[in-house]
């Protein structure tokens, strides 16, 4: 695949890239970028946790031995992530899809890739994925592990339709790249291996615990206690979210007197994936896991995604067929459909329904925009490298 050259460094450096502004000016001078990075590599590895999530944090942590998490390669990993240039015409980066001020969604019911052509899916939220334990992506989970996943929208033919060998040889002669390969690997080499590492490692820095949940979980005994930082009604839905509407027994946040597998604390993530009755099995067009595994027992499950800030990623579910996070609630209420592989915990959701009253549904919703995490969403150490030269 013949790749444009799209850029031409005026500024090149040797040594530690950090410090340096980069004008990477294209042919087209309406769209001259710089690259700019701090003094020093932004802190990413080691992030202090707040105490509820500490003891979760290490049972669920999945990063592997063979790529722990390091300042310099998610700084490596943020510049791969922003580049547009790892699509094969330059136009799309892993951002186009994963925007920060959308905790990392990017607000399309199917994404559009790099011809303007669109995707099958929604596009996940990349938070706190460094602690979902099963360690397997995609709603899918084809991918057995964030570095192989992070490389399958690169080379795929819609996303960015790049080819990883022509991506390693453009990379290498990118000025901008060797300095900071050798800061996170010891060599200014360039390999897909290397690529992948770098872009999993600021993925799983990604790491948002500082909502006002988090806030007011630290002032209080017990999860169920009422939090000082809520109103009246945003406690109320925490009541709910744990009791009556039973939202807990699957994004299970810290229920007292839980272990082990049960315990997904503070995340508000499943533990693996579920069939949610959004379909029945007549209706079930996209089998999801099943289609991937060909398991008949799995057909129509699909990864589940966290709840952190869950008010900025619609629309909603594989297919964001919910625009709105009320009408998540009202599936739940009264649309739970029939599915052989239905989850046990949702059997009397179908049957039955909640019958939850308006007030009570409107405090959930007021419960859930209490998972926000305005830092995270604002944090320069998540954002965009590249910035317009002027």
């Amino acid at each position: 695949m013949q790749i444009p050259a799209t850029t031409i460094v005026l500024c090149l450096f040797v040594g530690s890239a950090y410090g340096q502004i980069v004008d990477l000016a294209s042919a087209d001078p309406a769209s001259t970028r710089q690259l700019a990075l701090p003094e020093k590599p932004y802190r990413y590895a080691d992030q202090p946790l707040p105490r509820h999530v500490k003891e979760v944090a290490n049972l669920f942590d999945n990063t592997p031995e063979s790529n722990p998490l390091t300042d310099e390669g998610a700084t490596l990993g943020r510049v791969l992530f922003y580049d547009p240039n790892l699509s094969a015409n330059g136009s799309t980066s892993c951002s186009s899809c994963h925007s920060q001020q959308a905790a990392f969604t990017d607000e399309r019911r199917f994404s559009k890739g790099f011809e303007g052509r669109a995707v099958d899916r929604n596009s996940m939220s990349l938070v706190n994925l460094r602690y979902y334990r099963p360690g397997k992506f995609f709603w899918d989970e084809r991918a057995g592990s964030l570095e192989d996943q992070v490389l399958m929208p690169i080379e795929n033919p819609i996303e960015m339709g790049h080819e990883l060998t022509a991506l390693v040889s453009q990379l290498q002669s990118d000025p901008i790249y060797p300095p900071l390969f050798r800061d996170a690997f010891g060599t200014s080499e360039v390999t897909k291996e290397r690529l992948s590492l770098a872009l999993a490692q600021f993925i799983r820095s990604m790491v948002s615990v500082n909502s006002r949940f988090d806030q007011g979980r630290a002032a209080v005994a017990s999860v169920l206690d009422p939090f000082p930082n809520f109103s009246e009604q945003e406690n109320y839905g925490k009541q709910q979210f744990f009791g009556r509407a039973r939202c807990s027994e699957c994004h299970l946040p810290e229920t007292e007197g839980k272990s082990g597998a049960a315990r997904q604390s503070a995340f508000f993530q499943l533990e693996g994936p579920l069939v949610n009755g959004i379909d029945s099995d007549s209706d079930q067009v996209d089998g999801g896991v099943g289609a991937f595994t060909l398991k008949k027992s799995e057909w129509g499950r699909f990864k589940s995604t966290s709840l952190r800030n869950v008010v900025l990623t619609a629309p909603y579910m594989h297919d964001g067929r919910f625009r709105t996070l009320d009408q998540v609630i009202e599936h739940y209420n009264w649309s739970v459909k029939p599915h052989r592989n239905l989850d046990h915990r949702l059997e009397d959701f179908a049957a039955n329904g909640l019958a939850l009253p308006e007030v009570e549904k409107v405090a959930l919703a007021a419960f859930l925009g209490t998972l926000t995490d305005q830092t995270f969403l604002t944090d320069p150490k998540f954002s965009d490298p590249f910035t317009q030269a002027e």
